[in-house]
């Protein structure tokens, strides 16, 4: 009897002792949370759960720790990296990012400590094609396959397959570890002037990506912006979407001359965004070559600038919108879109939220493709560049308002003095001006928003709690003037086959560096989307080139000049928006009144957007990547114990 209870007493004790250490562990990592997409969940809509920082503590947050990673200029091959524009993801305690030669790194998500660095030596490569920027890359996708991590990520025309564990290629993949994506598009192109700066998206076996192709790059036959699905197991090519319609498919007759056998780009090289649950992949597609004079390519030109939805186990069209027709300007689509629920009218609806470079944001049902408020189609100006056929009339959503100021007039003058004014309203004079959609000219066409934006890369983030959606925007009017190739100093000049290209010589300042237009340069947008309407708009960050201009020694400046910058931030459930945005600081921002709570001077110009996550020791960090080159930089954010 004795024996019995005893034996009763251990196997209690023991489970006991088992359930307690089950707690335990459920316990550690209830503390965890990770930050596995780009966009931190499929959608894209750059939404955290935390709230360990939040209003009342946020003043206290530090700099936790930093990892460079030291990335030089070559300088006997004319290489040099760019601005450092990684967005890392966090998974089970690791940090995975890309830099900007495409170097994949692993690091400690608490400390920093790097614990493996891959190099798929991008710059051996035969002259990746650069955009005038030097090399970028923005970050990586995962996928787990039966308890193993893979990371995937394009460098230059290579789609890479590395086991998370140890950074090395996975052996079964494509060719060990790597497809040739310069293979098996629509046409046979130069794989010199293929590259992709954006993280693929994973569904289920299916790694789905696009391309990025130099906006100087203009031939026939250049690369198209082909969408393609491979098998994340093989690297076997599963299915292929031809942006750019050939013979017989839908929406071919948008091009005349037939110009779609032979017109490239049209590109998604922004993030492409997921509805898991339905299989459902949204593109958001670029404009096609070449960017400013559409003669060789007449017609409207889908699916150029359009937002487009696939089933993504088949690559089949379920629809699509054409935020603009035959594309001269440069808006590309250039964000991911967001993947959002909505109330509006008292229904419940799954959106798909596209932001654009021209201010507009268009709202469409994510499964029909319908608008969610009216889309009118408006007259535009027409072109008076020889054998240029722009489109007479480009979309417009009723609701929510612009976010940006849209076209330009002497009023928009840079004004902080008399004699400046006077100076830029003579400067904007010598270029055609007038309101969105003003095409391209061969004396100079000045166009607000430029071809930066507006909104850009960074893209929106999203509250679900209160249907808010936060959008950094630039206020930066770029000069549109196309001239023959010979004339162009376009360093592709010799390909060139179109009777004009763009001249790349200019820009809209005046006086030695400054704006030709008055400030705010950036602001911080906050847009109800269940209502359509705008919640507060501020002046966000600083320009220290116009605040520190000679021409403005002792003249009393706005206290915020707001920033130009293309990055994004992130919304927290604590009640904060975390973003850089081109500033040289990080900013805590009250996402009820866009009050700044914290701001962190920087010596280097912050280049990402900013994630964030929770540790299994309990502890929030928020992390962004700053600078470029040598002083490149990942800094994390906490608070201290």
């Amino acid at each position: 009897m004795t024996r019995k209870i005893t034996l009763a007493l251990v196997v209690t004790s023991l489970i006991l002792f088992g359930t307690s250490l089950v707690l335990f562990g459920a316990s550690s990592q209830s503390k965890l949370q990770e930050w596995s997409w780009y966009g931190g969940d499929p959608g894209g809509n750059r939404y955290s759960t935390l709230t360990d920082i939040n209003r009342d503590n946020v003043k206290s947050l530090k700099l936790a720790w930093e990892w460079k990673p030291g990335e030089k200029p070559i300088a006997e091959k004319g290489i040099r990296p760019g601005n450092f524009e990684g967005t890392p993801l966090m998974i089970e305690g690791v940090l995975y990012l890309s830099t900007s030669y495409n170097r994949v790194a692993a690091l400690d998500a608490e400390t920093g400590r790097q614990l493996w660095a891959y190099d798929p030596k991008a710059y051996e490569e035969e002259g990746q094609a650069l955009n005038g920027v030097g090399y970028v890359h923005r970050g990586v996708g995962a996928w787990r396959d039966h308890g193993k991590l893979r990371l995937f990520m394009v460098s230059h025309y290579r789609l890479i397959c590395l086991d998370a564990a140890t950074g090395k290629p996975v052996p079964q993949f494509g060719d060990n570890g790597i497809v040739d994506l310069s293979q098996g598009m629509t046409w046979e192109i130069n794989k010199k002037h293929y590259t992709n700066t954006s993280p693929p998206v994973v569904y289920k076996n299916l790694v789905i990506l696009s391309n990025s192709v130099d906006d100087r790059v203009i031939y026939k036959h250049d690369p198209p912006g082909d969408v393609r699905a491979y098998d994340t197991r093989t690297g076997k090519r599963v299915w292929i979407f031809h942006t750019i319609p050939q013979r017989g498919e839908f929406g071919n007759d948008t091009w005349k001359k037939d110009s779609s056998s032979y017109t490239g780009h049209a590109n998604a090289w922004a993030p492409i965004t997921l509805d898991e649950q339905r299989g459902l992949v949204y593109l958001p597609l670029g404009t096609p070559s070449n960017d400013l004079y559409g003669g060789q390519r007449p017609g409207q030109n889908l699916f150029a600038e359009s937002l487009v939805c696939l089933d993504a186990n088949t690559g089949n069209r379920k629809w699509h919108f054409q935020t603009v027709r035959h594309g001269l300007w440069d808006y590309d689509l250039p964000a991911p879109p967001n993947l959002v629920t909505l109330t509006v009218a008292g229904r419940k609806i799954d959106a798909a939220v596209q932001i654009t470079k021209m201010g507009y944001i268009f709202m469409f049902d994510r499964v029909s493709g319908v608008p969610i408020w009216p889309i009118e189609e408006r007259p535009v100006p027409p072109s008076n560049v020889p054998g240029e056929e722009a489109s007479p009339t480009q979309p417009a959503p009723v609701r929510p308002p612009p976010i940006t100021p849209q076209g330009i007039s002497l009023d928009d003058a840079f004004d902080l003095t008399p004699e400046l004014k006077a100076e830029a309203v003579s400067e904007m004079k010598k270029y055609r001006l007038g309101p969105l959609y003003t095409p391209p000219s061969l004396e100079g066409t000045l166009i607000l928003p430029g071809i930066l934006g507006g909104a850009n890369w960074g893209g929106g983030a999203f509250d679900s709690e209160t249907g808010i959606l936060y959008v950094k925007t630039s206020k930066q009017p770029w000069v549109l003037r196309v001239t023959k190739p010979k004339d162009s100093n376009n360093p592709h000049s010799a390909d060139i086959d179109s009777d004009y290209t763009q001249d790349f010589g200019t820009r809209s300042q005046f006086h030695n560096g400054l704006p030709i237009v008055k400030p705010p340069y950036g602001m911080l947008n906050a847009i109800d989307l269940n209502q359509g309407t705008i919640v507060w708009q501020v002046p966000f960050g600083d320009t220290p080139g116009v605040r520190n201009h000679p021409a403005l020694k002792g003249v009393k400046l706005p206290e915020k000049l707001g920033v130009s910058g293309v990055q994004g931030p992130l919304v927290t459930k604590s009640g904060l928006i975390f973003i850089g945005g081109g500033d040289m600081a990080m900013h805590a921002i009250d996402k009820k009144t866009g009050t700044d709570l914290w701001t962190f001077p920087l010596q280097l110009r912050t280049t990402s957007s900013p994630s964030t996550y929770r540790t299994s020791g309990g502890k929030q960090f928020v992390v962004i990547a700053a600078g470029n080159g040598p002083d490149a930089s990942l800094m994390a954010f906490a608070i201290p114990n």
